[in-house]
């Protein structure tokens, strides 16, 4: 275990990456660059101090990090479950369209997909009680959760949603219809789920 304090002092970023990972946020090396270079420059450090917290620091070679939490996809938050069905929908209308899933950081994601991604699953959506205001407003979530970038007029998904993609295309593969659940391990903090809940309610 990791236990000089000055080795401690020389991880200058320890405290601002556990306030980011413990709010459920996920760290991409796109958005951001430089707290990504100094994660990867001491990674086995920050894992030793995080896993001696009781807390489990996943690293993927892709671009993204997070604590990863063991949960079942039934106890997976409301925000969870509706930036599962969000995904959902984005990725089956642009299936739909002949573009290939595995490129979703290059999407441009605007209003008009999303209209579109609503019309085309606009049952299973109301049902969830998402109107198109509301499931527009999803992106709010999700780049608070390090999900998708908001830029000039539209939003940029970033390398984390791989975590969604490969958990959709795992459900597919084995043929189960479980979809509206979260990837495993991906329950995002009680605090930060009750901020964005109440973000909704407004």
């Amino acid at each position: 275990m990791i236990t000089s304090i000055s080795h401690l002092e020389s991880l200058g970023a320890l405290s601002e990456l556990f306030r980011l990972f413990n709010s459920g946020k996920h760290l991409n090396r796109v958005a951001e660059p430089a707290l990504w270079a100094e994660l990867e420059r001491c990674q086995e450090s920050y894992q030793a101090i995080f896993a001696a917290l009781g807390f489990e620091l996943k690293v993927e070679p892709r671009g993204y990090a997070w604590f990863h939490i063991e949960e079942s996809g039934s106890q997976a938050s409301k925000t969870s479950k509706r930036l599962a069905l969000l995904w959902m929908c984005l990725f089956d209308t642009q299936a739909d369209e002949g573009r290939p899933l595995s490129r979703f950081t290059e999407w441009r994601v605007d209003k008009a997909l999303l209209a579109k991604a609503h019309e085309h699953h606009q049952e299973i959506l109301e049902a969830e009680g998402l109107e198109l205001d509301g499931f527009i407003a999803l992106l709010d979530s999700a780049v608070k959760l390090g999900f998708a970038l908001s830029l000039n007029g539209y939003w940029q998904l970033l390398p984390a949603v791989y975590r969604y993609l490969e958990h959709f295309e795992s459900l597919s593969a084995s043929g189960q219809d479980d979809s509206f659940d979260e990837p495993q391990g991906g329950e995002e903090d009680e605090s930060a789920e009750v901020g964005l809940d109440e973000e909704e309610e407004a």
